[in-house]
């Protein structure tokens, strides 16, 4: 029998919730968290709009000697990881240490470490490395640094595939169960901004300017002219379903089923885009057909191009109109590394409460032909979800997640 994976803790903090209950209350009704930024001065650039995490002190959740050695992305892991073990109700050490392993995502979060390590070379010369062998170092520091507090010595590593690597770590993290882990922390979470971060940002050219946070970021909206980025992002804990119950977990969320990931072709190839094969692959792994799935979680990106090749891929599998799909990140902005493992989230509470979270101040454009929720929440029985992500440079991926009895 294939190893089921199913999630038994969740550590979460986004800009509209810090911890599952707040984030799923917020959510639930779609408040919006974007507002003007307040972590540096963005007075100056084009764009001024996030969803940042407006609550969170370091120091009242971690020890001061961590402090020194972390950023901002970092520290949100590390006490991500620490609600994910009580919900759980398990701790390190109730699992072998060579059981337990992490894999995250990672995206844009080492932003800020380089930029503190480029200070430091300005301020005190060649005695530091320098900025971008800082921000290659630094894509291993985060789930590092989870192992290393917890003791966790299992398998370790990180993804690198842009927003689809919250999908594609907890994918990693299903097949370490299926070579014999008990226990693997996985999902993904991201920091990006601050003036360097920023400037990168800028950069892709994908940024809303927008400076109305309720019409800035409007994947699938006639008006919609790129997204407005956010921090944040979640950490679940996977276990194979007969460990978990052996060892008397207190609650099972829910499973990832299947999972498939595809490129693009190259641009200018006129070849289709790779998002519906992934979702034809992850149905394909979950043993299930289209009609099975009860949400789609959009990866919405809020670019014109970008969002009609997604509701072309939605429609040719599901059919016009065929499934209820959503896109909460509205609320928050995309999270980057942290934004799929965050859906997966939304998902499996959307299952518990039987209860679609909205797109919120969307008006969807008749451009296209798929059932969009939006405004207001939607009552629905949820045993089934598909939850989407897709990356620059043509990366593509699909989760399906689905209740346990």
């Amino acid at each position: 029998m294939r190893t089921k994976a199913v999630i038994t803790g969740i550590g979460i903090a986004t800009p509209n919730g810090f911890g599952v209950d707040d984030f799923w209350a917020a959510t639930r009704v779609g408040k919006n968290a974007i507002g003007r930024i307040t972590r540096f001065d963005a007075e100056r650039y084009p764009a001024g709009l996030a969803g940042e995490i407006r609550n969170f002190t370091a120091e009242d959740h971690l020890p001061s000697r961590l402090l020194p050695q972390t950023d901002r992305m970092t520290r949100l892991a590390l006490v991500g990881a620490d609600w994910a073990f009580e919900d759980a109700g398990v701790s390190p050490d109730d699992i072998g240490e060579y059981d337990i392993g992490v894999v995250t995502a990672s995206t844009s979060g080492g932003f800020e470490f380089g930029q503190n390590e480029l200070q430091r070379l300005w301020s005190q010369g060649s005695q530091y490395v320098s900025a971008y062998q800082s921000f290659a170092w630094f894509y291993a520091v985060n789930s590092g640094q989870i192992s290393i507090r917890n003791g966790m010595r299992g398998p370790s590593g990180v993804v690198v595939s842009d927003q689809a690597g919250g999908l594609d770590a907890i994918a990693q993290a299903r097949r370490q169960l299926r070579k014999g882990s008990k226990m693997i922390f996985s999902g993904g979470f991201d920091a990006p901004i601050c003036p360097w971060g920023w400037t990168a940002q800028l950069a892709g050219g994908r940024l809303s300017t927008s400076e109305d946070p309720d019409r800035a970021y409007l994947p699938f909206d006639a008006a919609a002219d790129g997204y407005v980025p956010g921090e944040g992002g979640a950490l679940l804990i996977l276990e194979d379903e007969a460990v978990a119950r052996a060892r008397g977990a207190k609650k099972i969320y829910g499973e990832i089923a299947g999972y498939g990931a595809t490129f693009d072709p190259r641009p200018g190839s006129g070849g289709e885009p790779g998002l519906r094969r992934a979702i034809e692959t992850a149905l394909a792994d979950a043993g299930i057909e289209a009609g099975e799935v009860d949400v789609v979680f959009a990866d919405a990106a809020g670019s014109p191009d970008l969002d009609r090749s997604e509701a072309e891929a939605i429609t040719a599998v599901f059919g016009p109109s065929g499934v209820p799909v959503t896109a909460p990140k509205t609320m928050t902005g995309r999270l980057y590394s942290g934004a799929a493992s965050v859906d997966v989230v939304s998902a499996l509470l959307a299952t518990c409460e039987g209860l679609i979270p909205p797109t919120t101040n969307v008006e969807l454009s008749p451009d296209y032909t798929i059932d969009l929720v939006t405004h207001q929440p939607r009552a629905a029985v949820v045993r089934t979800s598909l939850v989407l992500a897709r990356g620059y440079s043509g990366f593509n991926s699909a989760v399906v997640v689905r209740a346990v009895d």
